[in-house]
Formats: C-alpha cells, structure tokens, sequence
C-alpha cells in the first residue's frame, strides 16, 4: 500500500510540474489571468491556471492506478463540473448565486452518481445519530461548506496548496490506519498533484514570487476532494473512523471561515462578501512574510489534526471532540473581534518567535501597512513600531504622512495576496 501510495504520490508530481510551464503561455493568451486591483495586491497578472494543471494531472494518472467504476465517474463528473466552473469565474468573475449553484450540483453529482455521502453522524452528540432524509441536504451544505471554506484561504502564496496538503497527509494517515487502502492511493494521488503546483506557486529562493495561482477552479476543485475523501473515510463501515475527527484536519481553514460568515451576517452583508478580515490577512498585517503565513497555518492545522489523531487513540468520547471544536471556534470568534488588537497580539508572537523581522523605521512601516491594506493611522498604533520615535518630517499633527507611490511599488511584495476572498 505504501508502494502503491509513493508511485502515484510520484506520476502525479511529474506530469502536474511538466504540465504548467506548456500551460502558462495558453493562459496568458487566453486572458485567464488573477489581474491586480482591489484586495489583490499583486503588481502584474499571473496565470490562475493551478487548479487545471492539478486537474489535468490527476485525470491523466487516475485511471492507471485506480479503474474506472461507476463511483469514480460519478466522481469524475462532479469534478468537471466545479472545474468548468471555476475556469469560468476566473474568466469572467461570475456572480455567487451561479458559483453556488455549480457547487450544489456537483455535491449532488457525487451524492447520487458517486454514492458518496453523510449517513451517519456516530456519536457527536453522545449518541448514534442516523440522518436517513437529512442524509442528502446535510452532505450538500457540508461540501459546499468545504469549498468555500478552501477557495476563502487562498488568499496568500502557497496558503490553500499547503493546508489542502496537511489535510490530505493527514486523511491518508488515517485511511492507512483503519486499512483503507484504495482512499490511501487516491489520496496519494492528489498529493503529487498539489506538490507539483506548489513548485511554482509555494515562495522559495528559488521562486521569489509565485509563477501560477490556483484560481477559483483550483481552490474549489481542492474543497471538493477535501470534502469527497473525508466523507469516504468517515463514512465507510469496513473502515470506519469517527466523523468527530473530520472538521479537525482542516480546523484553521473552517474555524476562520465559519467565524467571517457569522460576522458579514451579522453585519447585513453577503457572506460571500470578500474583505481583508481572514486569518491570513491579519497575519500579513501583523508582518509576517507570506511564506511564513502559509507555513505557520498549515503547521497549525497539522498540529490540531494530529493532536485530535491523538484524541481518538486514548478512546476520549465523541461529544468531547464537538466541545472542543465549539470552543476552538469560540475563542476565535472572541479573539479577533478587535482587529487591530489581535494584530498587535500575533505581531507580539511574531517578534518573540523571530517570526516577524524587528521593528522597522517609521517611512517602511507604512509603505508595508498601505500596500497590505492596513487602516492604521497613527504611528503608535503600528504593532510593529513598538516605541520607536518617529522621525519629525514623517508626521503631521499626529497623523502619518503618505509615501509616495513608486516607493510603494518597491515594498508591496512583502505583503502582497493573491486573492480578494
């Protein structure tokens, strides 16, 4: 299982790595481009053609390690059409009403065709709880629930591709450990698949910016399998594993999600509504680079996820997993209800882990802040100025004076995202 799982871990790297530079070009002539305006504070286009080079890949490499069956082409189908989709709002920026509807289809897609579904919720509420009529809406709310859950984290280089990542790791571990050995090997397969996208979108050296994003096609083709892999698992009788583990291996991402979509509600405004208010823009506010924003989240959810793996292996209760989630999401709810205070914490933890560079002179704090759209105003608000005098020339009664604008060209890339979500 093992074997099986490197070899097709390996197929799919390759031919998603070898694909992107042949699909690069074509998306530039096509106009399928993530262009910079808005939230999106990139300074030039670049190719959101991700998620099709990861689709490409994994219909390539599928049929040589797992044969068709009528679950996998029911699969398959619901795939195509959340990729066909979302090349279409990369294209032309759909509307959400028609975004949502592609995603409620394709959760039916592989509900009816691919027979995959919530059946039963185990223990959660300290009792079985089969869901019989329920079975249907409730497996729809969750899929669409994890799509958009995924396609909001895309928000910084790297970010949605290592946490879909650390999820997949973390599914595969426990597909191994309950002897499910057909989900272990597709899992592989999405792995190689997302590593090979990560090679031109994860910042290295070597990569000092990212070459292709995702795009909306990707992100919400990444939800999708997320959601079709944990619902396999959770929901299997020869191989079971309790659905109280599920919402743990992908928490960050769904903690953040769910608490946004409580606060836009609550504000009277969509919650598809994009803002800078995610996780991972605080984060970049704080002064953390967007490498170490995505690897710091995704460490995070490895950690929880691995820490409830832990849970379940010293037999704590069921109900005791939905507490603590309901608590997680809680104290995060709590936490960042003051913005600008919960930058000023993280920006703090930075600084003592080494994580966030020491405090910079008055002039390159605020080309960093105004690129990465942060509404400080006064100098000794910043929560990466900390005490330092600000030079005289630089403030006006108080307020910080604008830099000028090629000087903020130069710096936008230290906080730069690569979404509106």
């Amino acid at each position: 299982m093992l074997w099986a799982t490197a070899g097709a871990a390996c197929a799919t790297f390759l031919i998603t790595a070898a694909l992107l530079p042949g699909l690069i070009p074509l998306a530039r002539r096509s106009g399928l481009l993530d262009r910079p305006g808005g939230r999106r504070k990139h300074d030039k286009p670049v190719p959101a053609i991700g998620g099709l080079a990861i689709f490409l890949g994994l219909a390539v490499t599928t049929g040589w390690f797992q044969p068709p069956t009528l679950q996998t082409l029911g699969i398959a189908a619901a795939v195509v059409v959340i990729v066909v989709a979302g090349v279409a709002d990369d294209l032309f920026r759909l509307r959400w009403p028609y975004r949502l509807s592609a995603q409620v289809l394709a959760a039916l897609l592989m509900i009816y065709l691919g027979g995959v579904r919530i059946e039963n919720l185990g223990a959660v509420f300290g009792m079985s709880a089969s869901l019989g009529a329920l079975s249907v809406p409730l497996t729809v709310v969750a899929t669409v629930g994890i799509i958009n859950a995924v396609n909001m984290a895309d928000g910084v280089d790297g970010l949605a591709g290592l946490l879909v990542l650390a999820t997949t790791a973390m599914l595969w571990a426990a597909a191994i450990y309950s002897g499910n050995g057909g989900l272990a090997v597709a899992l592989g397969l999405i792995a190689g698949a997302i590593c090979g996208f990560l090679v031109y979108n994860m910042r290295t050296p070597w990569n000092p910016r990212a070459q292709v994003f995702l795009g909306n096609a990707g992100s919400e083709l990444l939800g999708l399998l997320v959601a079709c892999a944990s619902f396999r698992l959770t929901q299997n009788p020869d191989h079971p594993v309790g659905v109280h583990v599920a919402p743990f291996l992908l928490a960050p991402v769904l903690i953040d999600c769910l608490t946004l979509m409580i606060r836009r509600v609550r504000a009277g405004v969509s919650p598809f509504q994009g803002d800078r208010n995610h996780l991972h823009h605080m984060m970049l506010d704080a002064g953390f680079s967007p490498s170490r924003v995505a690897l710091v989240i995704a460490g995070v959810s490895l950690a929880i996820g691995s820490i409830a793996g832990l849970a379940v292996k010293a037999h704590v209760p069921a109900p005791a997993f939905t507490l603590a989630f309901a608590a997680l999401c809680l104290a995060h709810f709590l936490a960042t209800s003051d913005r600008d205070r919960f930058v000023r914490q993280i920006a703090g933890m930075g600084l003592f882990t080494g994580l966030v560079p020491a405090p910079r002179q008055l002039e390159a704090w605020q080309i960093a802040a105004r690129a990465a759209g942060a509404h400080y105003r006064r100098a000794e608000d910043h929560p990466l100025l900390l005490d330092e005098p600000a030079p005289a020339e630089a403030e006006q009664g108080g307020l910080v004076a604008a830099p000028p604008a090629p000087v903020q060209a130069e710096t936008s890339a230290l906080f730069e995202s690569n979404s509106s979500k």
